[in-house]
């Protein structure tokens, strides 16, 4: 029996006999090693430009923000109390008005996005513009600077002059780096700059217009910025201000860059999963060429525990190299790639050696490798010293020993574990998981299904004639066909890139095609009441016009459901993050449809009631007779929930989701918003006489809305088929591993066709066919489990409708047979090149 007291004896044995293997060399682990490094380096380097662009954000906090603190506001100034607070607390303020507008030059027009600074504006940070001048003396005299795109969309030049509503003003520069671009967040047209004062006689900043106003604070060294916003938060509760400061100078970039870090780091773990198969192929067929070796080992005596710990630890010390090759791959590609980074992001990145991303990847390479590896390792323990007469690895048992079952099954809790633990987004970890482990499942039953229906067709009269196509068939399907490997391995990568290229495809065709039938044409903001007769008059008149739709405008924030804090209530809804749309209306809008309680009386003039949105209702926990308090202009409108109704943003129409009576809004000043559906051929002149009938009046072109949101949308499908591009390499590696491990049998293969007289073209074209008959059976699984999956996302979670994008599908299939051609064309030239004689007899 051994004891405590022996343990130190075997393990020196252990490592004696893994140190004299390692002597050999890794020439049995170049996939091994290729796997682990490839799927490590993917999640390290996208964990590293996560990490650089947060600690960019951080240190440059103030920058990005424009001051150490900003208080904001929708549809109004600050009021006194707030800008004397403002005033005692901060060195400098400087004041800032953002809104939308339209800029002209003759009957060029151009959506703008108007950025109405002070003579302090930047607090932080400094502005380039080209020439380069100071931006004090480039606002002078009604001077303003803008982007270069809005310049290259009217023909302007540096000297020329263009209109912002009634008011003329001189482009004096053009602006190179804005200090605070980030923190505005996303903008439908480009940046113009001007001074505040010079927008006075403008007509554009009216009781009623869709503005926002910024107070950024430049605070005294050592300010306490926690205390501060605790004063800020609970001096202003209520009133509609929002208080952030230099901690989380772009709270909406942090956001995004971080979710968008976690969905790529998941999809870098599913290559990890593809790694995963690859690790196990090498273990498995390194320890079936080391089966006498073992047999050996087991008849000197070594106990099955020596055995296992001895190849254990060589498999330790290989998954620390390749770990570390993927570690310092991370590592450099981002630094490499940072001026390429830092050129296209509006925000400063800290370049550099960031540990944690590393040491994350490390992690999850560690565990996957002892994961993958664990199963064939334990088959060590069965082989027994009979094994040097007899193949033993046939008489091995399915499954290992218990034990075994439960380590693996330990270590595949922990990974999902600490990438649910790491991530911003846990659920979504789970989800990945499930999916990264229902398609393996699914891909195995296929590699099995693929090797039966080839067996059972090997024997086919159809194939009668065919020696190519039926040598072929049956290699599919014999005992040592590389279908499960090849299967398994690009069929996962082919799968997470037919789910993103379906995703990404319905979407383009959803925002590209369906859209444009019935969205409108243009929306119209900032419509003053007095101007509503002579806007409808020009629209409705106007025979390529279909139809106009209009409301009463106003925008709120959403501060207590039923008194207690919004927040608390719904956490972080959409619906409570920034101000949301508010309109009235005595009578339901063409089209409502009430889904739950009544609509409110006509000539009702009593306290305020609202018709809120249905699905948006139930999320925040609504019910009829709720009270809701929305901040409006600095004052709190307490109304109660007198009914749902059906609200849909598919169509961009107008849509929103706080409906109240007209008594509880119509006294505030607001402006109307309107949608005009028309004809192409119209569009351009309705334009043109509105904005010279009302030049206050902003257009906003749906189609030109479109078209920046694709923008952003060919960013994240970029990012996430980079990311899949990296599974679908690892998986073309594993296959090359494959190819590798079965070029023996393939040169006795050919050895025997020859000595039967086939002919080296019948061979090739049976390899070749073997090869893209696996390929088209990795295609068409890996498409059907893609577009499975995308169906599920596009269906119930974009709740949109659903249709196969055939370009894509017949890109994977082909990308499959293209990619195990390569794989098995590059282990062709030996077998084809051997001598039977030669291989023959060494085999006797």
């Amino acid at each position: 029996m051994t004891t405590a007291t022996d343990r130190p004896g075997w393990l020196a044995a252990a490592w004696r006999i893994a140190r004299r293997e390692l002597r050999g060399g890794v020439s049995g682990f170049r996939v091994f090693l290729a796997c682990l490094a490839l799927g490590v380096a993917a999640i390290a380097a996208v964990g590293s430009v996560g990490s650089a662009i947060r600690a960019g954000l951080e240190r440059e906090g103030a920058v990005i923000l424009g001051g150490d603190a900003e208080l904001t506001f929708t549809y109004r100034r600050a009021a006194e109390d707030e800008r004397a607070w403002m005033e005692d607390v901060a060195s400098r303020v400087s004041e800032i008005v953002e809104f939308r507008s339209m800029a002209t030059v003759g009957d060029e027009r151009a959506l703008t996005q108007v950025k109405a600074v002070d003579d302090a504006y930047p607090l932080t940070g400094e502005m380039r513009l080209d020439p380069d001048i100071p931006l004090a003396e480039a606002l002078r005299g009604f001077g303003a600077v803008v982007e270069p795109a809005l310049a290259a969309r009217l023909g302007l030049e540096v000297g020329d002059a263009f209109s912002l509503g009634t008011q003329e003003f001189t482009l004096a520069a053009l602006i190179e780096r804005e200090p605070d671009a980030a923190a505005g967040g996303f903008a439908f047209g480009p940046k113009t700059i001007t001074l505040r004062d010079s927008l006075a006689e403008s007509g554009l900043l009216v009781p009623g217009t869709l503005f926002d106003s910024a107070y950024r604070l430049d605070l005294p060294e050592g300010a306490d910025l926690a205390a501060l916003a605790a004063d800020a938060e609970a001096r202003f509760e209520g009133s509609g201000a929002r208080f952030r400061d230099a901690r989380q100078g772009a709270p909406g970039v942090t956001e995004f860059v971080t979710r968008l870090e976690s969905f790529l780091i998941l999809v870098g773990l599913a290559g990890l999963a593809v790694g995963g198969v690859g690790v196990s192929a090498a273990v498995r067929a390194y320890l079936g060429r080391k089966t006498a070796t073992i047999a050996t080992l087991r008849t000197l005596g070594a106990e099955r525990r020596t055995v296992f710990a001895a190849y254990l630890m060589q498999i330790g010390v290989l998954t620390v190299i390749g770990v570390a090759l993927g570690v310092v791959l991370g590592a450099l590609i981002p630094l490499l790639a940072a001026p390429v980074i830092e050129a296209r992001l509006p925000i400063p990145v800290a370049s550099g050696i960031h540990p944690a991303p590393l040491a994350e990847a490390a992690l999850y390479g560690v565990l996957t490798a002892f994961l993958f590896a664990l199963i064939p390792l334990a088959r060590t323990e069965e082989v027994r010293p009979a094994a040097l007469f007899r193949d033993a690895m046939g008489s091995v048992s399915a499954l290992p020993r218990r034990r075994y079952l439960i380590a693996a099954g330990v270590t595949l809790a922990a990974l999902v574990g600490l990438a649910a633990l790491f991530s911003e987004v846990p659920e979504l970890a789970f989800y990945t998981a499930g999916a990264v482990a229902g398609a393996l499942l699914v891909l195995a039953g296929a590699a099995w299904l693929v090797r039966r229906i080839a067996r059972a067709s090997s024997g086919a009269r159809a194939l009668h004639g065919r020696t190519a196509l039926r040598l072929a068939v049956g290699s599919v399907g014999g005992p040592r066909a590389e279908a499960g490997a090849v299967v398994l391995s690009l069929g996962l990568g082919l799968t997470v890139l037919a789910a993103v290229g379906q995703i990404d495809r319905n979407l383009r065709d959803s925002i590209a095609q369906e859209l444009p039938e019935v969205a409108p044409s243009y929306f119209f903001v900032d419509i003053q009441t007095d101007q509503l007769d002579g806007f409808y008059d020009r629209v409705e008149t106007d025979p390529g016009v279909s139809r106009v739709e209009g409301a009463p405008m106003l925008r709120g924030v959403i501060t207590q459901i039923d008194g207690r804090p919004a927040a608390e209530v719904a956490g972080e809804h959409w619906t409570l993050q920034g101000d949301r749309g508010v309109t009235y209306a005595a009578e339901p809008p063409e089209g409502t449809e009430i889904t739950e309680g009544e609509w409110w009386p006509a000539g009702y003039d009593g306290p305020p009631l609202v018709s809120f949105a249905d699905e948006e209702a139930r999320e925040l926990g609504l019910g009829i007779g709720s009270e809701i308090t929305v901040n409006i202009l600095g004052r709190d409108i307490v109304a109660e929930v007198s009914s749902f109704r059906e609200v849909t943003f598919e169509t961009a129409g107008i849509g929103f989701i706080m409906l109240m009576n007209p008594g509880a809004l119509a006294a505030a000043p607001h402006t109307h918003i309107a949608t005009v559906y028309a004809e192409e051929e119209a569009e351009a002149a309705i334009l043109r006489d509105l904005a010279a009938a009302y030049p206050n009046i902003t257009a906003i072109r749906v189609k030109d809305a479109i078209d920046r949101v694709s923008e952003v949308l060919d960013g994240l499908a970029a990012a996430i088929r980079y990311g899949a591009s990296i599974t679908l390499l690892t998986g073309f590696v594993v296959l090359i591993g494959a190819a590798a491990a079965g070029e023996g049998a393939r040169v006795y293969e050919a050895a025997v066709l020859k000595t039967l007289g086939a002919s080296r073209a019948t061979i090739l074209r049976s390899f070749a066919l073997r090869s893209g008959l696996m390929g088209a059976a990795a295609g068409l699984v890996a498409l059907a489990a893609g577009c499975l999956g995308a169906w599920a996302v596009v269906t119930f979670v974009m709740e949109s409708s659903y249709a196969v994008a055939w370009g894509n599908a017949i890109g994977v299939v082909l990308g499959g047979i293209a990619a195990t051609l390569a794989a098995g064309m590059l282990f062709a030239w030996r077998p084809l090149a051997a001598r039977p004689a030669q291989v023959l007899r060494a085999r006797e």
